[in-house]
């Protein structure tokens, strides 16, 4: 296990320091029905001194244990939650039986061979807040958005290690935590934890389809993960189609429809760079997609669909999956504005009985608004859209508490 050098804590977790806390009533009663964070102000007091990573247990009025989370001192979720309910010691023991608990739930979608690309641990959403394990064939990454893991590290990996078998752990953090640490961090974005650092992108499967993951460097860990049941959807549906797949990032939807079939597909996406692997990962699984007509077009998506509709061009199935556009609670207005646009755009591409596949990953825009948004933008066409059904998480982001859904995407039939 290769850690950086001073990183061996002097406590194990625990050991770790514990910071009597008391809340609020409604965050009590919040925290018993399931919530995983307590926020700053919900905070009526806590013992002094706390570090980020130290442990703060939460007491009811009665004095009675409620619950033990990770303190983070500098964000506005104060308290991350491990466990609530009975009294319990964050150990080595412990860490295991929420790894072995998180295993469980994928453990048919790992014993088939058929997908060997998929998420372990989807963070508060398996009692790991802020912590998320993906793996890619014998690869695992790490991806951190609290620097408060990083005193768990040294007794997390082993852990993770044993019960994995990997051959390669890497580590991601979220920019917000690289922010926090400085440049002079003995913890690293992209950097190796256990065996030999990857040279080159990380091949994987994915329903016996083939994509690389730059676990290093890549978005998020290396490949959107999430969208590969609406991927395979999309591929069902694609024999004999001419489909369009706007941000279509490193190509997931577009190998989907090529090796379901399609006579023709063509990518649209902001960066080249991105485009350049969809070609790859077409060529990955050439024997399935070299028959598809493939094309990749360069651009911003809303100028391309302009343009296109313009051209009065038509596809059969139109897949438009966007980034999040709702980073922070006052985007939501604009990123509303920007599905209905993308909406109003896009059916005007689909031939008359094709499908629009509309996909949103921005978790503070509601499931019904975003749906809302994209049969307004279809009105606002003068197009009629008939909503054949929704889709949301697949089983490895199991989804626990109301704000930890962010995945929704609708099916529907134009014209």
């Amino acid at each position: 296990m290769s850690l950086p050098t001073g990183s061996t804590p002097s406590r194990q977790s625990s050991q770790r320091k514990r910071l009597a806390t008391r809340v609020t009533p409604d965050a009590l009663r919040q925290l018993r029905g399931g919530h995983p964070w307590i926020y700053d102000e919900a905070i009526t007091s806590i013992s002094g001194g706390g570090q980020s990573g130290d442990f703060a247990v939460v007491f009811d009025d009665k004095k009675r244990f409620a619950a033990i989370g990770l303190f983070d001192p500098r964000s506005p979720i104060r308290i991350k939650i491990l466990h609530a309910g009975k009294p319990a010691v964050i150990d080595a023991d412990f860490w295991r039986a929420t790894l072995l608990r998180a295993l469980a739930i994928r453990r048919e979608l790992a014993a088939t061979g058929h997908t060997t690309g998929y998420r372990v641990v989807n963070g508060e959403n398996d009692a790991m807040p802020g912590f998320i394990i993906d793996r890619y064939a014998d690869t695992l990454v790490l991806k951190i958005y609290t620097d408060a893991w990083f005193v768990h590290l040294p007794e997390l990996l082993p852990i993770i290690a044993d019960v994995l078998a990997p051959q390669r752990i890497v580590l991601r953090l979220a920019r917000s935590v690289t922010a926090s640490l400085g440049p002079s961090s003995e913890w690293l974005d992209g950097q190796t934890l256990l065996g030999e650092p990857p040279t080159e992108p990380v091949l994987f499967l994915e329903n016996d389809l083939t994509f690389e993951a730059d676990v290093v460097n890549g978005q998020k860990t290396g490949h959107f993960l999430d969208q590969r049941d609406n991927r395979q959807l999309v591929g069902e549906r694609s024999r004999g189609a001419r489909v369009l797949d706007v941000f279509a990032s490193t190509g997931g939807f577009t190998v989907y429809a090529a090796a379901g079939g399609a006579k023709e597909v063509h990518s649209v996406d902001l960066s080249s760079p991105t485009l350049a692997v969809c070609k790859r990962n077409l060529e990955h699984n050439a024997s399935r997609t070299s028959r598809t007509k493939h094309m990749s077009i360069s651009g911003d998506a809303f100028g391309v669909l302009a343009g296109m509709g313009a051209q009065n061009e038509h596809y059969d199935i139109v897949v438009v999956d966007p980034p999040s556009f709702a980073q922070r609670q006052h985007d939501v207005f604009d990123a509303i504005a920007a599905y209905r646009r993308l909406a109003q755009l896009a059916v005007r591409v689909v031939r008359p009985g094709g499908m629009l596949v509309a996909c949103s990953c921005s978790s503070r825009v509601t499931a019904e608004d975003f749906f809302d948004a994209v049969h307004d933008g279809a009105e606002m066409s003068g197009i009629a859209l008939r909503e054949d059904f929704t889709t949301g998480h697949g089983e490895d982001h199991p989804i626990t508490f109301r704000q930890g859904a962010y995945l929704k995407a609708m099916f529907a039939t134009v014209g």
